[in-house]
Order: structure tokens, then C-alpha cells, then sequence
């Protein structure tokens, strides 16, 4: 049996037994069977979760599948923009805002809509301008509709009543990426919009005693964040120092930077270049189903994004059951 890998993801242990059953959830609500836009009857999923000869578990076609097919969808558990592209994306779904939309698109979308490609929301949070390294930071956001807005809610009501200059600031200075991850997380379990251990599904990354202190140093900033927000110790107990490290460990080896191929169309080959062509990441994220495909360096499945955070596993060659 040949499981099927992508060429820059390693494969991820499942945790027991309750691990197994959320992610065949995951699979039947998550995957979309043959070409994009094709109206199919519901099939079987065209993958599943089995152990690997020498390699623990990874992902297995249930059936033959052709070059090209969309085999999997999947949406972040999280994601968060990249320091450099924080005013040029979608603060919630990383869609490059004021990116073209095709023709088909404009003519199905509303006057209300097509407005808001030229006029992206903006929302604000609280920033204490006498707080280190707040001068001149640019403390807005922008969204590139009302239903990203909407969505975000699950994590902006909670961000946007605390300063976060501190905390980024560090991030920033030190070249940290992955801790912005976890403090939207923070918020998320706060708002009750995830729960604390939805990452524990994902196997975590092997830490050194440094790192483990390096990042107990990051809790007490994202703590004292909380805490001069007004936040109450019995609000904030459930994110302990033992759930910032866990919950990074999981990240840092699991995260995904995502690369937008912009919006292009054409051939297989041709959205996969325009991948890797990327100049930058506009962010990075984490999914749950993506993060159980092998690592191959002759890779048999291709993991892109066109236009936004929502990742799309294809066919690069025909895959056989098994």
C-alpha cells in the first residue's frame, strides 16, 4: 500500500481512539469527490486514515483517483496573516483584498457585494499609545466582506477589547510567527467559539528545555494582555502555561504557509507553479485533516490555495485504491 503524500507536510500520529472518530468526521464533512463544480450523487470518501508500513499512520485512496481530481477541502481550525501582509489581506479568510474576480463571478454577485471588493470593512482594536513599541503601528483591519467579518467574530469581539502592542511587538522583534496563531486561538477558546484541546488531535513538535522557557516567557505576555483587558482569572483559567506550550508545539509543526496561487485558473500543473512561484505568505494555518498526508519528495497529491485560506488537495497522477 502506497498512502498518499504531498511534497512539503510530514505525516502526524493520531492521538487513541477518540482521535480516530473525529477524524472520520472530518472526513465525510470535509471532502468533495471528483472535479470541482461536477453535481455528483454523494459518494463514499475517496480517502481514509491507515497505518503505513514503516511510518505510522497516514491517508489512503479508497478508491482509484484521476489526475487532477479535487480530493479534499478543508478549512483552518485557524489561521492568521502574515506581520508583512497584516493590512493587505482579509484579517479572517487571508483573501488578498481588491484581488480580480472573474467574469462569472461579477455577474452572480450583488450591487452590495461588488462594492465591498472597493470598499473593504475596516474594524479597529484598542491600542494604548504609551504602551512599548505602539508608536505609529497601525492598529486596523480589514475584511473582504461582511461574512469574514461575521466568521471573525469568534475570535475579534475577544481580541479588540485588549491592547496587543506588547505581545506583537515581541513576536515581531524576535521574528515569531507562530504565537499570533496562538493568541487568536486564545480568543477563540475564550469567545467558545473552539475548545481549549481542539488541537490535541495533532501530534506536537519534540522541544528543547530553551524553547519550553522561550515560550513561557510568550504565555506571561499573552497572560498580562488578558489581564490588563480586564479579563478575570476564572475567565482565563483554562489557558494555563502547560496549554500555550502544548498548543504551540502542535503548531509549529503542523502549520501551513499559505501561498496564494491568485486566483488562477488553468491546468493542474499551472495552479501548482503559481504555488511554489509565491513570492511571500500572506499567513499561515492549521487544519486538521491536511496535516495526516505524508512527505514525499515525488509527491502524488498537491496542496494549494487560490484565493484565500481555504486549502484544496489534488491529483497529480492517477492514484490506485489502496
Amino acid at each position: 500500500m502506497s498512502p498518499l503524500n504531498i511534497s512539503h507536510r510530514q505525516w502526524l500520529l493520531m492521538k487513541d481512539k477518540r482521535s480516530l472518530s473525529f477524524l472520520t468526521r472530518v472526513l465525510w464533512f470535509s471532502t468533495n469527490q471528483g472535479q470541482e463544480g461536477e453535481a455528483m450523487a454523494p459518494l463514499p470518501p475517496p480517502i481514509r486514515v491507515g497505518f503505513t508500513e514503516n511510518a505510522g499512520r497516514g491517508i489512503f485512496a479508497t478508491r482509484k483517483i484521476s489526475l487532477g481530481d479535487l480530493i479534499h477541502k478543508a478549512q483552518p481550525v485557524v489561521a492568521h496573516p502574515s506581520p508583512a501582509y497584516l493590512h493587505k489581506v482579509c484579517y479572517f479568510c487571508l483573501k488578498c483584498v481588491g484581488m480580480r474576480t472573474s467574469a462569472s463571478s461579477w455577474r452572480s454577485m450583488s450591487n452590495e457585494e461588488i462594492s465591498l471588493l472597493h470598499e473593504p470593512i475596516t474594524a479597529h482594536y484598542a491600542c494604548n499609545e504609551s504602551s512599548p513599541g505602539s508608536s505609529g503601528l497601525d492598529r486596523s483591519f480589514r475584511f473582504c466582506s461582511v461574512e469574514c467579518e461575521e466568521h471573525s467574530k469568534g475570535f475579534f469581539e475577544i481580541e479588540k477589547r485588549a491592547d496587543w502592542s506588547t505581545f506583537d511587538e515581541h513576536c515581531r522583534m524576535n521574528g515569531l510567527k507562530y504565537p499570533f496563531l496562538v493568541k487568536r486561538l486564545a480568543c477563540m477558546v475564550l469567545s467558545g467559539a473552539e475548545p481549549a484541546d481542539c488541537l490535541d488531535i495533532l501530534q506536537p513538535a519534540s522541544l528543547s528545555p530553551g524553547m519550553i522557557a522561550r515560550m513561557e516567557e510568550e504565555f506571561e505576555l499573552l497572560r498580562c494582555t488578558f489581564m490588563e483587558a480586564g479579563f478575570k482569572d476564572e475567565k482565563i483559567a483554562i489557558l494555563t502555561k502547560q496549554w500555550y506550550v502544548g498548543v504551540l508545539a502542535r503548531i509549529r509543526i503542523n502549520a501551513f504557509r499559505i501561498e496564494l496561487a491568485g486566483g488562477i485558473s488553468g491546468d493542474l500543473l499551472s495552479m501548482a507553479a503559481a504555488s511554489v512561484l509565491a513570492e511571500a505568505a500572506v499567513g499561515n494555518a492549521v487544519y486538521i485533516l491536511p496535516s495526516f498526508y505524508n512527505h514525499d519528495c515525488d509527491p502524488n497529491v498537491h496542496i494549494l490555495w487560490l484565493e484565500d485560506v481555504n486549502a484544496r488537495l489534488k491529483a497529480l497522477r492517477d492514484i490506485e485504491a489502496g
